[in-house]
Order: structure tokens, then C-alpha cells, then sequence
């Protein structure tokens, strides 16, 4: 009775079967564990060249819109300088040309200048409203209605300019009334001025209003 009692509680070797037995599952999770980080590893080695020439062809598409961008602007400011250029001709001019009017209908004998640019819009020397100008323009380079005035000896204006000192785009080509503009390097230097009766170009003094 002892002998059976200890042959039946004496632990007995359970051994692989090699049939799906619980003691093979541990060495196949090794295996497919070591097959998952072989694959996972070769897609990283495989990928990290990929990665790289992206994020360079990334690098060169910025850079690509970077320069055309700068490109764009730089013809947009360009073509904007332009177009306020041909306004200050136009505004010159049309100042000027208010000043030989103002001129030109002076009552009596001596003809005079306008004293303020207000009077280009209503002349004073009239009962009337007696109109040369349309209205009192901005001056294109600045924006604002603060023009150089360009007076003769007895204190009337005879001519305007602009009070910008940027440098021009335009210095040749001009009409005959602007043709002393030619080779001026500043807004500044374009005076818009009216030489009178005898086409003599009076002694101006510049000043600001």
C-alpha cells in the first residue's frame, strides 16, 4: 500500500510531444517574435533612405517658392513704381498747367502767380467761382497733398514737386514740357514748373506749404 501511495504522488516528466503540445508555444512566440523585429528592422533600414530624399525634395520645393515669391514681388513693386510714376507726370502736368491758367487771366496788367494752391480750385481775384483745377491731387510718391512749391521772387508759385527723395525708375523719354527731368535721380528733382509768357523759366525758390 506505501509502494502504490508513492508511486502515486511521485511527480512524473511531462514531455514534448512535438504535436502542438502548451510546451511548444513558448519557442514558437520566440521565433515569430524574432521574425516580426527582422522585418520590422529591414522596413526602417528600408524606408530611412526614402525619408531622407523627401524631406530633401521638401527642402528644394520650399526653397523654389521661396525664390520665385521674391522674384514676384520684386516685379510687382516694380511695375507698382511705374504706374505711380506716370500719375505724378500726369498730376505735375496738370498743376502746371493751372498756373498758367491763373496766370494767363490775371485782371489788368500785371499778371501774378497764385500765392496758395487753393486758389488753383477758386480763384480769389473773381466775384465768381473761376476754376483752373479739378481738385487739389495727392502727390503720388508720398501720399499725402504735401507738394514742394517752387516760388519767384515776389512769393507766387509757379511750380510743384514731390517731396519724395526715392530714387526714379524713369530718366529719359520725356515730353518736351518734362525734358528737364532727364537724367534726375530723385521724385524731388522733377519740378513741374511754368515758364511763362516769354517761355523764360522765372527763378524758383523751393519751399514746402
Amino acid at each position: 500500500m506505501i509502494s502504490r501511495v508513492a508511486h502515486r504522488g511521485t511527480p512524473q516528466m511531462v514531455r514534448p510531444t512535438g504535436n502542438g503540445d502548451i510546451t511548444d508555444k513558448p519557442m514558437k512566440y520566440l521565433k515569430t517574435h524574432s521574425n516580426l523585429e527582422r522585418k520590422y528592422q529591414k522596413a526602417c533600414n528600408f524606408r530611412r533612405p526614402q525619408a531622407g530624399a523627401a524631406y530633401l525634395m521638401l527642402m528644394l520645393a520650399v526653397v523654389v517658392m521661396g525664390i520665385g515669391l521674391v522674384a514676384v514681388s520684386e516685379v510687382w513693386h516694380t511695375t507698382l513704381k511705374r504706374d505711380k510714376e506716370l500719375e505724378l507726370l500726369f498730376y505735375g502736368d496738370q498743376f502746371r498747367q493751372a498756373i498758367a491758367l491763373y496766370y494767363a487771366n490775371t485782371p489788368g496788367r500785371a499778371q501774378r502767380y497764385p500765392s496758395k494752391l487753393e486758389d488753383l480750385l477758386k480763384d480769389p481775384r473773381f466775384p465768381g467761382t473761376k476754376r483752373y483745377l479739378r481738385k487739389l491731387f495727392f502727390d503720388p510718391m508720398t501720399g499725402d497733398k504735401n507738394w514742394g512749391l517752387v516760388r519767384d521772387s515776389a512769393g507766387g508759385i509757379i511750380g510743384v514737386h514731390s517731396m519724395s527723395n526715392e530714387e526714379t525708375i524713369k530718366k529719359s523719354n520725356f515730353k518736351l514740357a518734362d525734358r528737364f527731368f532727364q537724367g534726375k535721380r530723385q521724385y524731388s528733382d522733377w519740378v513741374f514748373v511754368y515758364q511763362g509768357r516769354q517761355g523764360i523759366l522765372p527763378t524758383p525758390r523751393s519751399s514746402s506749404p
